[in-house]
């Protein structure tokens, strides 16, 4: 008797064991199948996941405008004042849903296309119509110091005087936005008399983009390799700076370990990185979050990584100010500077330079939601304001009385998507469910065997003591 219990005990132990290693090896079986799977849809090209999330945003992409409108314009050209804003929005449009096009695949490794730009604007998103009028800054009086020098700001005053300009003008949101015929060029005889802060924008693109289709290595999966045919960038002088490093930020390589994540934005001319703050569920997902740090836009002072990025000393005071960037090199000469919303992370001298901003991290930052396995970005929030800076000038009568340089907000947006509910339940049934499976047989074959072995070894051990003491068994 007390040698067949014993046997039964040993098999029971080699049983745990065999479940012990069953489990374990699934392990990494299970992560190889993973991966392999995750390889080969991850591939840029037809007939995978990747491309077809590739040629076309699955989720709808919304671009919401909030236009800040100036209570006291005259006050500001009269006395230099400090300006007093409130900001009107939103007014919405739907964005990126047209197809890429012009795709080749070029080497076998690498696919170019181009990214069609179009606007429909959506009167039940936004809080009024395209044509609300909005008491806005004047883009070509407020570049026209920084166009020309000094000693033609006299030719540039009778210009101005010409065309009835003043440094505010009123206008719809339709027209601040997606252009209008500007007298200040039309007095000036210029090629093109219209202006806009994205004129022109619909059938437009912003360049050819050759990106790495991930065959040769996953790991390089929809990297930029050209931007407009160039490997780096023509904007800042600098081999730093004009790297193209990371994606678009639609998609990134997958099995994301919480480093930094690089992309390249043509609105802000540059590339830039995104730093881990915390994993949540989007949808029953477990995604990352990714957010814009305030040392991205941070002077060089305090980041000295951003040294090639500071082009205007006058207004950055001898580049000691931050939380802005002077992307001129890229708009023709033209003032123009990016930041958050409201100046998040921005200088407090900047801040506090007018009134009615707000920067709340909650609202104003830009983020991403990255699902870490295949590096699919779930949900997005790119959020830029758009400024124009202007300056004094003894010469131009409706800027004599500016008292110094100011980056003047003309708006912000917030560019959003997020995962619809039918591709949430394909990511969920495709990856999660497997995973989970096989995450709970991995745990069952584990446990169980831990168990039986415990057991068994018990037992085993009871029984050996037992006969060791010439005793009858009394187990159970």
């Amino acid at each position: 008797m007390g040698c067949d219990k014993k046997h039964v005990f040993i098999a029971g132990v080699v049983i745990g064991a065999l479940l012990l290693i069953l489990g374990g090896i699934l392990i990494p079986v299970g992560d190889k199948i993973i991966q392999d799977t995750i390889t080969k849809d991850g591939v840029i090209e037809e007939g995978t996941l990747a491309y077809e999330n590739w040629i076309q945003t699955g989720s709808t992409v919304y671009r919401q405008f909030w236009l800040f409108n100036v209570l006291n314009p005259m006050d500001i050209i009269d006395s230099g004042a400090k300006p007093q804003l409130e900001q009107r929005g939103p007014y919405t449009y739907r964005v990126r849903y047209l197809r890429k096009n012009n795709i080749t695949v070029n080497d076998n490794y690498t696919i170019s296309y181009l990214q069609p730009q179009s606007a429909i604007f959506e009167p039940t998103m936004s809080v009024g119509s395209e044509e609300d009028s909005i008491t806005a800054l004047n883009l070509a009086a407020a570049s026209a110091p920084s166009l020309y020098p000094p000693i033609l700001h006299g030719i540039v005053n009778g210009i101005i005087k010409k065309a009835g300009a003043s440094l505010f003008q009123n206008r719809t949101v339709k027209e601040i936005l997606w252009g209008y015929e500007d007298p200040i060029l039309v007095a000036a005889s210029s090629e093109d008399i219209i202006t806009g802060v994205f004129y022109p924008y619909n059938g437009t693109a912003d360049g050819f983009y050759n990106v790495f289709n991930g065959k040769d290595d996953i790991d390089k999966v929809a990297l930029i390799d050209r931007w407009r045919n160039e490997k780096n960038l023509p904007f800042w002088n600098d081999t730093y700076c004009d790297m193209i490093n990371g994606t678009d930020g639609s998609s990134f390589p997958p099995f994301i370990d919480k480093t930094d994540l690089y992309f390249f934005s043509s609105d802000i001319c540059r590339s830039i990185f995104a730093k881990y703050e915390g994993t949540q569920k989007l949808k029953g997902i477990p995604v990352q979050r990714f957010a814009v740090p305030p040392e991205a836009l941070a002077s060089p002072r305090e980041n000295p990584d951003n040294h090639c990025f500071c082009k205007e000393d006058i207004v950055s005071q001898n580049c000691t100010l931050g939380g802005f960037l002077d992307i001129s090199a890229c708009h023709d000469g033209k003032p123009v500077y990016i930041s958050l919303p409201h100046f998040l992370y921005a200088s407090p001298e900047i801040q506090k330079s007018m009134q009615g901003l707000n920067p709340k991290k909650a609202i104003h930052e830009t983020f991403m939601d990255v699902e870490p396995t295949t590096g699919f970005t779930l949900r997005v929030a790119k959020r830029l304001q758009i400024n124009i800076m202007f300056k004094p000038s003894t010469k131009i009568k409706i800027l004599s009385n500016i008292k110094e340089p100011l980056i003047f907000p003309v708006l912000w947006l917030n560019e959003t998507a997020t995962v619809d509910d039918e591709t949430a339940q394909l990511f969920r049934d495709s990856l999660l469910v497997p995973v989970t499976a096989l995450g709970i047989v991995q745990l069952t074959l584990i446990c169980s065997g831990s168990l039986l072995v415990l057991v068994c070894a018990v037992g085993l051990c009871v029984t050996s003591e037992d006969e060791r003491k010439g005793k009858p068994l009394h187990l159970m």
